[in-house]
């Protein structure tokens, strides 16, 4: 493995771990009120799926996969099932809130922290998850450019 290969995975870890480190930040607050979170899956993904996507569409030249043609074109395959799947789990989130109201989840808590939780949850749910549809489909054009890019002119 080259110095610039280490670099590439040293670059890739950290990111990683700051990912996961901002995952905790937007949780940290849902944990500290709610006894159970039935989106916390989907609020994970929503967070890791945005973010990446979004670091990968800025900076797709200093990742693992910048040079492998296969992998992009992979992924740009599975950028459409992916981009539905977000979707629909937002709309499941709006679908749930609609139905059920904020009283199931925000019950327990006082009055007067209800509304501070429910306005939160509400916003970094639709925010990340908007995010998570949007990134999927400008990476996936993102790659397309990349594959063209590294095949005709020999860069990422």
């Amino acid at each position: 493995m080259t110095k610039q290969q280490q670099l590439i995975l040293a670059l890739e870890l950290l990111w990683w771990l700051l990912t996961a480190l901002l995952v905790w930040l937007v949780l940290y607050p849902i944990h500290k009120a709610m006894h159970v979170w039935p989106y916390e899956g989907w609020n994970i993904a929503f967070v890791v799926c945005t973010i990446t996507l979004t670091r990968y569409i800025f900076l797709l030249k200093y990742t693992p996969i910048a040079w492998l043609q296969e992998v992009k074109v992979g992924l740009i395959l599975l950028m459409f099932p992916l981009t539905f799947m977000m979707v629909d789990a937002v709309n499941g989130f709006m679908v749930y809130i609609e139905e059920h109201t904020w009283e199931p989840l925000t019950g327990h808590l006082p009055p007067a922290q209800q509304k501070g939780i429910e306005s939160y949850m509400w916003t970094e749910m639709l925010f990340f998850g908007v995010g998570s549809f949007i990134a999927p489909t400008v990476f996936a054009v993102r790659l397309f450019i990349s594959v063209w890019r590294t095949r005709n002119r020999g860069t990422v």
